[in-house]
């Protein structure tokens, strides 16, 4: 006798199969799927849910979401393994009613139901504020590159294209000196090698028309950069020095105390310094609340995103950078120099005062600029300027900058918040996604393919906060 725990015979008969509902326990996760998508008005959303009076009739949208979104959850995002999942997934096979659908038409909801699925991924947030989730109001923001299906040699810069171009050159001269110094021999290996060079550089000629036919479409584009396989990636540099990736730039607005993101957006701009005021409003508008706190790094840092912030009620936390160079070569820098807001006046280490002198007009921001007489004379001029005189500028709205870094002054653990609050959705995205690039193309396309990440993630955290049943409850109510 088998001392062995023993399984079934696999040739037992039943006279009463099993039900598919006995294998899914009552705090399976996917239970939370079937609920929160029956819930859906899903007519209401854009799908289409009438079907057509002649031919094959369609599987129902609610059917293919609940596919999509069980798929996202466990980390199956292609179609065809979402086509082999529902035939072999007693999970899966209890969602769909035993439907499985080929890989073609699961692809095919996906692109066609694009705006719809991003509204589901809203409305899942809009059941976190139902739940009253976000009642702190402060939000950390933050950006993240995301690989484009878009191989790194089929993008094109001009810094890329000046450099293969050169590249051909150069290889076209070598083997011509090559040709040149066999010519002066004479064999059959050495015909046979002449004959071999001159393919190569026959190549290489039909290599650079193509890329010279690449750089006039470059050229037209509005950013000089054309990538063949995603029209729409862009190359941007990461934070390893000379590295970088053609993708996307995920941004993200993540609640703070329990780390649901309440607003995302796919860009295709390799910086986050335009985005702030964006994600914040999006952030404010989901909580509906007056007053909206953010904390970002420094990357988000300009005036004019933080003044626009300000003009919304939107409370801002983040760091200024260093961009002058000045404490590199041994001069005092601007943060030196303290303004007097009722004089309107800086006064510098040495105790003299710069008064307002004149405005100026730079990319559209007019500038003051401050200065004093007393330079020629300072016994410490040489620490401070090697002009004339050491001239120092403010910003018309400084003021809000002033207001931010005395805030940062009193609030440094805000930073730490933002640190333990936004990598962390940043990271079990890209490690669901199997750290490889999306699977759609078009920023349109992987818009639609980060807001099914987004509903994975946001779905997955409230089942760890509430718990499967509690999570139906509380949904039901």
């Amino acid at each position: 006798m088998s001392r062995f725990i023993e399984g079934e015979n696999r040739f037992q008969t039943t006279l009463f199969p099993d039900r598919l509902d006995d294998f899914v326990s009552e705090d399976n996760q996917a239970r939370v799927i079937d609920f929160f998508i029956d819930k859906l008005d899903i007519s209401g959303l854009g799908f289409k849910t009438e079907p057509n009076n002649t031919g094959r009739p369609a599987y129902h949208p609610a059917m293919m979401l609940k596919l999509y979104v069980y798929g996202y959850l466990n980390r199956v995002q292609t179609t065809r393994r979402l086509e082999r999942e529902a035939q072999r997934n007693i999970e899966l096979m209890w969602l769909t009613g035993r439907l499985a659908p080929d890989f073609k038409t699961i692809a095919d909801f996906r692109k066609n139901n694009g705006e719809a699925i991003r509204l589901v991924c809203r409305e899942f947030v809009m059941l976190c504020k139902k739940l009253d989730l976000f009642a702190d109001a402060f939000v950390a923001i933050d950006g993240s590159k995301f690989k484009a299906v878009n191989n790194r040699d089929r993008n094109f810069t001009k810094a890329k294209m000046k450099r293969r171009l050169q590249q051909i050159d150069e290889s076209i001269e070598r083997y011509l000196g090559q040709i040149a110094s066999a010519d002066r021999e004479e064999s059959v290996v050495v015909n046979n090698k002449t004959e071999r060079l001159q393919s190569k550089i026959a190549k290489l000629e039909e290599e650079m028309e193509r890329l010279k036919k690449l750089e006039v479409q470059m050229l037209e584009a509005s950013d000089a950069q054309i990538s063949l396989t995603d029209p729409d990636a862009r190359s941007m540099a990461t934070s390893g020095r000379g590295s970088g990736m053609v993708g996307y730039n995920v941004q993200t607005a993540v609640d703070v105390k329990h780390h649901l993101i309440l607003a995302h957006e796919v860009t295709n701009v390799g910086h986050d310094r335009t985005q702030l005021a964006n994600m914040s409003k999006q952030a404010k508008a989901v909580i509906g609340t007056d007053q909206l706190d953010v904390v970002a790094d420094r990357g988000y840092f300009k005036g004019e995103e933080i003044l626009e912030c300000e003009q919304s009620d939107i409370t801002t936390y983040l760091p200024k950078p260093q961009t002058s160079n000045n404490l590199a070569k041994g001069l005092f820098s601007k943060r030196d120099f303290i303004y007097k807001p009722g004089d309107d006046k800086y006064q510098c280490p040495a105790g003299e005062q710069l008064i307002y002198r004149m405005n100026s007009v730079e990319k559209n921001r007019v500038i003051r600029r401050y200065w004093s007489s007393a330079c020629k004379t300072c016994l410490i001029k040489l620490k401070c300027t090697t002009g004339k005189e050491r001239r120092v500028s403010r910003w018309e709205h400084e003021a809000v900058v002033d207001a931010l870094q005395a805030r940062m002054d009193c609030e440094p653990e805000r930073m730490k918040a933002r640190r333990e609050t936004v990598e962390h959705p940043y990271g079990t995205i890209k490690s669901w996604m199997g750290y490889t690039h999306f699977q759609t193309r078009t920023i349109e396309k992987v818009s639609t393919e980060m807001s099914l990440h987004v509903l994975a993630y946001n779905m997955k955290r409230l089942i760890s906060i509430f718990g499967v049943l509690p999570l139906i409850e509380a949904m039901t109510a």
